[in-house]
């Protein structure tokens, strides 16, 4: 079935399918253990019960998605070896390092104090309590910065020579703060928070929407709403930053997005259109003119380079073009819901049913957007793994074509199994939470519903 199949491509597809399932867990986590240190310093100035409460359905949901981050991410790693040998051989001086940093400084941190957070409320004191929820908070962006410091560098590669044939570092600095750095994390922190955001907002309303009217399910509606409403403007100006440095670093990436074939002075914006890579132009094409240049250069008549100027060195148009309209429709979406929910809830203190049946809708589209940028990322540096330095065929394996399909059919299958589960269970924990209390149980009973039966007996 797979034996005519490039394995190249078979090979991408499959780091594709693991890194989309992967992402969408730590892109909660990160923002996630900020809220719930928000809750927790609520509770302790105030004294107010219900933001414990809160605390207590969202820790759940924050360990389940934690494990399925930890888990993932290994499987990914064992790809590097598997399928890109090319890619440590010829820049594991760079990669080894700052995967290793990630590792021994955050994810340690997250690991070790994660159990106090799910199991030491009535262990160790609250102050005790509240320094483990920090830094387990801490601990998921430290990941983060070192993640995309890594996957930033292999955008725009710098502070590195090469000597036969393998990269070797010349300043550290310039490695992790490479030029689209800040612009990625900046970027990727408020995609968090914004998925979080509407995460927050679409259980809680779900819960509203089942006669649950308690404060906890208030307090964690109005976090998400007015959270989303403050971030996504900041998520548009930064978006728009990232966009201009990287016209400046990878233009063969923009021209795709934008869907410009020609180079031209006054490129206009296509709003619609579908990429005709046969004649290198777009079909059915609805475009304002002159808009992609100014938003793009700052001037009505700035020069853009089209994919004629790039020869073969450039992304696949289509999806690109695609990803990119998705991502900016969701947060077009994101802006317009969370703004009319914030003066909502400001007006009349409780949502709309439609409005509460519009977060439901809405809970995971936080992840739409992501996935949709992050494609956007990586499929616009090819044909290049590191960008100008290593390309995706010189650094893929030898394994056959048979073998990665295989594979690529068991972790497909198994990723659809686990997402459908992981949803399941989330609106579960939110249906139970919802139900009234029958008796005072141990607090420490509530995290470990979601702990493996075999972890909590080797307890």
């Amino acid at each position: 079935m797979f034996a005519s199949v490039d394995p190249v491509i078979l090979a991408r597809i499959q780091f594709a399918a693991n890194i989309t399932f992967h992402i969408l867990f730590p892109t909660i986590s990160i923002s996630m253990g900020w809220v719930l240190l928000f809750f927790k310093l609520r509770y302790n100035k105030t004294r107010d019960e219900s933001w414990m409460d809160a605390y207590r359905v969202w820790v759940k949901i924050f360990a389940l998605t934690f494990a399925l981050g930890v888990v993932s991410g290994i499987t990914m790693s064992f790809q590097f070896g598997t399928n890109w040998p090319g890619y440590m051989e010829t820049v594991g001086n760079i990669a080894g390092p700052l995967l290793a940093y990630e590792v021994l400084t955050a994810f340690f941190l997250e690991a070790t104090f994660l159990g106090i957070m799910l199991f030491g409320m009535r262990r160790v004191s609250n102050r005790m309590h509240t320094v483990a929820t920090l830094l387990v908070a801490g601990g998921t962006t430290l990941s983060a910065f070192w993640i995309l410091a890594l996957n930033s560098w292999m955008q725009t590669p710098a502070g590195f020579e090469m000597i036969d044939g393998r990269a070797h570092v010349t300043s550290w600095i310039e490695v992790i703060f490479n030029p689209s750095f800040p612009y990625r994390l900046v970027h990727m922190l408020l995609a968090s928070g914004l998925t979080v955001a509407f995460l927050l907002a679409g259980i809680s309303a779900y819960r509203w929407l089942r006669r649950d009217r308690s404060r906890e399910v208030m307090h964690s509606l109005r976090t998400g709403v007015v959270l989303a409403a403050m971030l996504i403007p900041l998520q548009i100006v930064a978006g728009d930053l990232h966009g201009l440095n990287t016209l400046h670093h990878q233009p063969a990436k923009i021209a795709a997005m934008e869907g410009i074939w020609k180079t031209e002075k006054g490129a206009p914006a296509v709003l619609f259109g579908l990429p005709n890579a046969t004649t290198q132009s777009n079909d059915f094409e609805i475009a304002i003119p002159k808009l992609a240049s100014i938003y793009l250069t700052h001037k009505a008549d700035g020069e853009i380079k089209g994919i004629d100027a790039f020869a073969d060195r450039h992304p696949p148009v289509a999806p690109l073009f695609f990803a990119f309209r998705i991502m900016v429709g969701v947060g077009l979406l994101m802006l317009a819901v969370s703004w009319v929910g914030a003066w909502q809830l400001r007006r009349r203190g409780a949502p709309a049913t439609w409005l509460a049946r519009l977060l439901v809708a809405m809970t995971f589209s936080g992840w739409v957007a992501l996935v949709a940028g992050w494609y956007v990322t990586e499929i616009g540096r090819q044909p290049y793994l590191v960008y100008g330095v290593l390309t995706t065929a010189q650094a893929a394996s030898k394994v056959p074509a048979t073998m990665i399909g295989s594979t690529l059919a068991m972790y497909l299958t198994l990723y659809a199994v686990l997402i459908v589960a992981y949803i399941s269970v989330v609106f579960h924990l939110a249906r139970k939470a919802g139900k009234p209390k029958t008796g005072k149980a141990d607090e420490a009973e509530a995290p470990q519903s979601v702990i493996p039966a075999q972890i909590r007996s080797a307890q």
